[in-house]
């Protein structure tokens, strides 16, 4: 069994060298074998020239022009191979060592989806403008859905690719998150969480998450829910 890891990297120079030790040293269950697909979405900050000089058969490193962590998570997604996918950030937030707990309970069978949730687990540095967006997605995802999902919009998201057939994705951006789970539900997929710890970067450090990212990972919860797709005139 093969587990694919799907790295979107906007302007991560910083970060990425170490995100990439992290994930290729984190020891598998099963003795599963990886594949680590990069995703270089456009980067100006010598993002390209660190992966550049980190060539590794385990790692497969693709370059694009910017299309957002939606498009980036698309052309990784279009390349892996694995029988499980993982979402992993490129930056230091989410600590790849929690990947055996995540991949637990599609191994034994319980579910197709995994979601490591910040707010069952340990939350370092988040804001309270960031917790409360979240706090507000999560509760009307609930309502809407009816789906009790503590953390729609995690970062750490595992799912089989069976879990993907028939799921056709259109966000750009980072409205990946909130689209992928509305669709996972409308499939009938339960999504299981798991608790994981979460040490969120200053905007200093490189946080992009601005009130206009929180509105474009909002809008799908609405869009999916009472097709506005249609209303619209464009394909869902």
């Amino acid at each position: 069994m093969t587990l694919s890891i799907i790295i979107p990297a906007y302007n991560e120079a910083a970060t990425i060298s170490a995100v990439l030790e992290k994930v290729l040293a984190v020891p598998l269950p099963g003795g599963m074998a990886r594949e680590i697909i990069v995703v270089n979405d456009g980067s100006t900050d010598g993002t390209a020239d660190v992966l550049g000089a980190r060539l590794n058969p385990q790692v497969k490193i693709i370059h694009q022009k910017n299309q957002g962590k939606a498009g980036a998570i698309r052309a990784g997604m279009k390349q892996a191979f694995g029988d499980i996918l993982l979402i992993q950030d490129a930056d230091l937030e989410y600590d790849p060592a929690q990947y055996p707990d995540l991949l637990r309970p599609i191994l034994e069978g319980q579910t197709q989806v995994v979601y490591g949730s910040r707010f069952l687990g340990n939350i370092q540095n988040m804001s309270l403008v960031d917790r409360w967006a979240n706090n507000v997605s999560n509760a009307m995802f609930r309502w809407l859905y009816g789906a009790v999902i503590t953390d729609i919009n995690t970062c750490y998201k595992a799912f089989t690719r069976k879990a993907l057939e028939g799921i056709v994705l259109n966000a750009r951006n980072f409205a990946f998150e909130t689209e992928i789970t509305v669709k996972f539900i409308q499939k009938g997929l339960f999504i299981k969480e798991i608790p994981i710890h979460y040490a969120a970067r200053t905007r200093q450090e490189g946080k992009k998450i601005r009130w206009g990212t929180a509105l474009q990972m909002f809008w799908p919860i609405l869009r999916y829910r009472f097709n506005f797709s249609c209303i619209l005139g464009r394909k869902s």
